[in-house]
Formats: C-alpha cells, sequence, structure tokens
C-alpha cells in the first residue's frame, strides 16, 4: 500500500469500468472459494495439483480485486477542465499521424485507467510516450514521439473536445 496516498485521476467511464471490474472479481472469487472448498474436500495427498491450482487461482482474484479496490479509493472522477483549450486528462482528441497521413481519435487517461479493458475509444496513458507529448498540447500543435525501437513518429493535434 506504499501508493495508498497518491490520487488517481479517472473519466467518468474509467471509473465506472473500474467498479464493474471489481463487481467481475468478486464474482470469481466466489467461483473460486466454492471450487477451492470442493478441492479441499475431495483431495487426496497423491493428488493435490488440483488444490494447488486453486489455491493460486483465488490469491490471484484477491490480488487483483485489493488492487482495484486500492484505485477505487484513491480514486477522483474529471469533472471540471482547468486548462481549457490543452490537452489534459479525459480529453478526447484526434490526432493526424504526419508519416501515414490518417487520423486517430483517442482518449488521454491515467496509467490506472488505460489498463481496463471495455470503452468505445481507444485510450492513450498520460505516462505512455505519446502521452507525455501530448499533454497541455494545443490544437494545432505538431510534437514528435520518441519510440524503443528509435523510430520517431510526428502527430498533429487536430481537436480536443471534453
Amino acid at each position: 500500500m506504499t501508493q495508498a496516498t497518491r490520487q488517481v485521476k479517472l473519466t467518468r467511464e474509467g471509473f465506472e469500468r473500474l467498479q464493474k471490474s471489481l463487481d467481475q472479481e468478486m464474482g470469481r472469487l466466489a467461483e473460486a472459494t466454492r471450487i477451492l472448498q470442493e478441492q479441499m474436500e475431495t483431495s487426496s495427498d497423491t493428488e493435490d495439483t488440483g488444490l494447488e491450482d486453486a489455491k493460486r487461482e483465488k490469491m490471484n482474484i484477491e490480488a487483483r480485486i485489493e488492487e482495484l479496490e486500492d484505485t477505487l479509493a484513491r480514486a477522483t472522477v474529471i469533472e471540471d477542465h482547468e486548462n481549457e483549450g490543452r490537452v489534459e486528462l479525459g480529453a478526447i482528441v484526434v490526432l493526424g499521424n504526419e508519416t501515414t497521413k490518417k487520423d486517430m481519435k483517442v482518449q488521454v487517461v491515467s496509467a490506472a485507467e488505460a489498463t481496463v479493458t471495455g470503452g468505445s475509444l481507444p485510450r492513450v496513458s498520460e505516462d505512455s510516450p505519446v502521452g507525455k507529448e501530448l499533454m497541455g498540447r494545443r490544437k494545432g500543435e505538431a510534437f514528435v514521439v520518441n519510440l524503443d525501437n528509435g523510430k520517431q513518429m510526428k502527430y498533429k493535434v487536430k481537436s480536443i473536445e471534453y
């Protein structure tokens, strides 16, 4: 719990997706607990691999629940935008790829939200190479992203909405 005091900013949609994931994991935990109890009742010393697998699965689900609960407890839903006209968390941005001449519409989110599946738009984490360069940009600004493989990508902010 080293990050317990660190605030996490989430979009309304992201908060709801995390909450839904938590509900699903709770259901999985109930099922894993039932399976573990069955394994304990039927297990003999010679065949306890099923029992060990069930214990491991239950522990993995419990760890995921703890992680989700921690994130939600530290979450603040982004309601207002102080930097109107600039890219910030929750912004929906149309980026023009200057190389391929293709546009893509993405939502800029926190790292915690970027890992959750679902949603209508691709998400870009503020911690990613593109996200770091995108934060604070205005419509019309172009920027270059240095990728891990040594390549560079050039993008232009075509529009920003909230």
